[in-house]
């Protein structure tokens, strides 16, 4: 993961970085062969993994990876990540950056100091 901060036209400081999904879960598909099934049977009647939290799911033109660019208060993804966004000038990630979309704001659990 490569990672930059620039200073755009405006005086705004970002940091920027590429992301790369990793691939879908290893056991997703099914590995094993049908020997393998019948003899391993009984390992197969409980599910064993244990799955916590929500996984989230990643729309088409995200799955290749972003470009992130982050300010306080502002998050932007470009997608697809252009190959010189890590060594090119500064006015030119600036054009990614305006190019890039708004991504939601994320929701987080307020800690104790917030609620007070």
């Amino acid at each position: 993961m490569a990672y930059r901060v620039f200073t755009d036209s405006r005086g705004t400081e970002w940091q920027t970085w590429d992301v790369v999904p990793r691939f879908e879960e290893r056991r997703l598909a099914e590995r094993r062969t049908v020997a393998r099934q019948l003899a391993h049977t009984d390992k197969r009647s409980n599910e064993r993994r244990v799955l916590s939290g929500q996984r989230s799911v990643l729309s088409s033109g995200l799955r290749s990876g972003w470009l992130c660019f982050e300010a306080p208060g502002e998050k932007r993804r470009l997608t697809p990540i252009p190959g010189d966004w890590h060594r090119c000038r500064v006015d030119q990630l600036e054009e990614y950056c305006a190019s890039a979309t708004p991504a939601r704001p994320t929701i987080r659990a307020l800690s104790p100091i917030d609620v007070n």
